[in-house]
């Protein structure tokens, strides 16, 4: 088997290709410079020598299509795509071409070739808004409130009608948050982490965050791939919801860090307006029960496993 990896250095993808290449499969990986990247996720594991890295521009449909020819995938994984949600306020053109031209480009490639390509295409649960406190569902309506979460909402419309209209194996894996390692400074789950870490090594400093009343479903990464690939492997192509299906607040994980370094965290946290977004969900909340059924997936590591591994 062959897969073809769309954004394979980020977190996930690098994540995904550890799990695939340990299932047998042969593994090719893209990114939009694959001379001068980094790839710092794949050499974190250990893989990047494993891995046939392809240069590749998920907005220009022809390098889309001379990729997918190079590879002669099984399985395409998109994984591609501008992933800050707090950096869609700021880069809200890119953000939306990022996820909608460059999947829009996959499923047009993969009707040309004809030749039966199963696509995974990484939704987010960001799309289904703020549900007010309500387990999401995958029949949950979709109300996105950043151009991050609009952006998935669409791409993840454009898969549905392929899959409809022209009988494509396209699906796609609705995440809720999941952490790691391997996360960007960027992301507020590892800022608490490595400024925390800092603090109880001696570091004076403040960690700065926004809303600290947020819930977020927190799971962990390399458990959500095997999700991913899962639902290739479906006699048919369904979307579903990833998640733990236990929400906590931003509060309790910042509680939990300093708790485990012998820390309280009254004394070394303060909030700025200025990390507040323009609109930002309330409560994030997910029912993954039909990946439990169909799929057989049950995320393992809770919050608090999350944590302890990320400050190992």
């Amino acid at each position: 088997m062959k897969a073809l990896i769309i954004g394979v250095s980020g977190q996930d993808g690098s994540y995904l290709a550890d799990f695939l290449l340990k299932k047998g499969y042969e593994v090719f990986g893209t990114s939009r410079d694959a001379q001068g990247s980094v790839f710092r996720g794949l050499n974190f594991l250990g893989i990047k020598n494993e891995v046939h890295l392809l240069s590749m521009d998920p907005e220009d449909f022809r390098s889309v299509l001379v990729a997918i020819k190079k590879s002669k995938p099984d399985e395409i994984y998109f994984l591609a795509g501008q992933s800050s949600v707090g950096l869609s306020f700021e880069q809200p053109a890119e953000t939306i071409q990022s996820f909608t031209i460059g999947i829009l480009n996959v499923l047009e490639a993969v009707k040309m070739e004809a030749r039966g390509i199963k696509v995974y295409h990484a939704g987010s649960s960001e799309a289904f808004g703020d549900t007010e406190g309500e387990a999401a569902k995958e029949t949950t309506p979709f109300k996105p409130r950043s151009p991050y979460a609009l952006a998935k909402a669409s791409s993840t419309w454009l898969v549905d009608n392929y899959r409809e209209a022209y009988d494509l194996f396209a699906c796609t894996g609705i995440l809720f948050n999941h952490e790691s390692p391997l996360r960007p400074a960027r992301f507020v789950t590892q800022k608490i982490i490595q400024t925390a870490k800092r603090i109880s090594e001696g570091a004076e400093e403040k960690l700065v965050l926004g809303r600290l009343d947020v819930s977020r479903d927190w799971g962990w990464a390399s458990e959500y791939v095997e999700a991913m690939w899962l639902m290739l492997q479906q006699d048919k192509a369904e979307d579903f919801i990833i998640a733990t299906g236990k929400s906590q607040s931003l509060e309790e994980f910042v509680s939990k860090t300093f708790e485990v370094l012998g820390l309280h965290w009254q004394e070394h946290v303060s909030q700025s307006p200025d990390l507040m977004r323009p609109t930002d969900l309330s409560i994030s909340k997910a029912d993954p029960e039909k990946a439990g059924k169909k799929l057989g997936w049950k995320a393992k590591v809770d919050m608090e496993g999350v944590i302890e591994r990320m400050l190992k």
